[in-house]
């Protein structure tokens, strides 16, 4: 990965930008003039972004972009990393060539983002220094999954003695939920195809196969029960919950609305909940499988690959 220097008086940017709603084809490379940072603001000099689901899903849907408040044309991927290379007035927090990473929304794939020092990733965006130790690939991985994860244990707050069911857990969100939940002592049975049954154990989860009997199948790994899930796919883990007899205040979902169920949402995760991750992962209690790598010339191949929900682990955009 190109590690560029800091050139505070980049006037050109390469963005990926869309006109219009669709699959990884509305995505193209564009040269755009660089945004310069105004009173508390910094602007990054984006090195990596890693993608989500969520990317793909407001590129191709026009009723979550409304939601999220965005119409074309706008540009893509909300996880990056990189090197501050301006600092507007008023900035105490950051200097030029601080290495941060952090999200802003529905921007990151491009040269140059500026964020709101006091923002949040859906508003200006958000920036948290990346410790030593950590490279930008993996910080670039950390914002949108860690925080969601990071919310949706808070939910079910699993500890030593629990027996946490997380579906969908090879998913981008899933390798921080089953390590944090074991880092807090709890067993984890992660559901999984049959591909990533040696992924999940790589990250000390005990793999079952999602799909028809999965009931059954749980029922035989855990005799003594399962007492608390999450559901990071769809519903399908949370019914298998409440058939063995899981609350649903220790219950969550991060990809559907259920009734009785506390949904998981990263924009809620616990004040300084994604710079623990950072230090976790920088004293190597924590690690972010990284499944591939793309230069930005290959975005729509990125997106085929991270969309096709096959992915064991990230899938990141070098610029």
């Amino acid at each position: 990965m190109q590690k560029p220097g800091v050139h505070t008086s980049a006037t050109t940017s390469r963005a990926i930008r869309l006109e219009s709603f669709g699959g990884p084809e509305v995505l193209s490379l564009r040269e755009v003039p660089a945004p310069r940072a105004a009173s508390g603001q910094i602007r990054v000099r984006v090195t990596a972004a890693g993608l989500n689901p969520m990317d793909w899903i407001i590129t191709s849907d026009a009723d979550t972009a409304t939601r999220f408040g965005l119409t074309p044309p706008f540009g893509f991927g909300t996880d990056y990393a990189g090197v501050v290379d301006q600092a507007g007035d008023g900035v105490t927090a950051f200097a030029v060539g601080d290495r941060v990473f952090g999200g802003a929304l529905s921007r990151a794939v491009a040269d140059h983002v500026v964020i709101d020092v006091a923002g949040a990733i859906a508003v200006g965006g958000d920036a948290h220094r990346t410790p030593d130790g950590v490279d930008d690939r993996t910080a670039a991985t950390l914002a949108i999954a860690g925080c969601t994860a990071a919310a949706a244990l808070a939910v079910v707050n699993p500890g030593p003695g629990d027996t946490l069911l997380i579906g969908g857990a090879g998913g981008g969100v899933g390798v921080f939920a089953v390590q944090l939940a074991r880092l807090a002592g709890a067993r984890v049975i992660g559901t999984g195809s049959a591909t990533s049954a040696d992924a999940l154990r790589a990250l000390a989860a005990e793999p079952v196969a999602y799909g028809d009997g999965l009931l059954d199948r749980v029922r035989a790994m855990a005799p003594a029960g399962v007492t608390a899930a999450i559901d990071l796919f769809g519903t399908e883990t949370m019914h298998v919950a409440r058939e063995l007899g899981v609350p649903d205040e220790r219950i969550t979902t991060i990809a559907a609305q259920v009734d009785g169920i506390t949904p998981a949402n990263g924009a809620n995760a616990a004040p300084g909940a994604i710079e623990q991750i950072a230090r976790l992962v920088a004293a190597g209690q924590l690690r972010v499988p990284i499944a591939a790598t793309f230069p930005v010339e290959q975005i729509r191949a990125a997106v085929e690959l991270q969309a096709s929900r096959h992915v064991h682990g990230k899938v990141v955009i070098d610029l």
